[in-house]
């Protein structure tokens, strides 16, 4: 399966380049594979860049995750996430991701320096 990059899923988000979102929409439609590291990446553009609301990048990575076209890396675990990121939404989807994914892995708890995240089951306040 193809995979694609963090511009081309940002194209096919935002559609802000209508040239570049037909062509991202041409190569994804026979199937394309999102990796959690674009997915994370992506997440911190909408939010930082294009200013998506909290509430707005949670539906468009569920909208990721229901994608026909789109097969996303490790989908329980991003699921995970943004479960985690809807119940706590300034953590950013990012944080959520990596506590996820560490979680799955077996590899708790998950140090951090972050006040917010160190509140959260599965991790630990350094």
């Amino acid at each position: 399966m193809r995979a694609i990059d963090t511009n081309v899923l940002v194209r096919l988000i935002t559609r802000d380049d209508s040239r570049q979102a037909a062509v991202a929409e041409s190569f994804v439609e026979k199937g394309a594979w999102v990796s959690a590291l674009v997915l994370a990446e992506a997440s911190w553009v909408l939010s930082s860049v294009y200013e998506l609301s909290a509430k707005d990048l949670a539906r468009t990575i569920e909208m990721l995750l229901n994608h026909r076209d789109l097969v996303v890396q490790d989908a329980e675990a991003v699921a995970g996430a943004l479960e985690l990121f809807r119940a706590k939404p300034t953590l950013g989807f990012s944080d959520c991701l990596i506590l996820q994914l560490a979680r799955k892995s077996g590899h708790l708890p998950l140090g951090t320096f972050d006040r917010g995240l160190s509140k959260v089951e599965g991790t630990q306040k350094l």
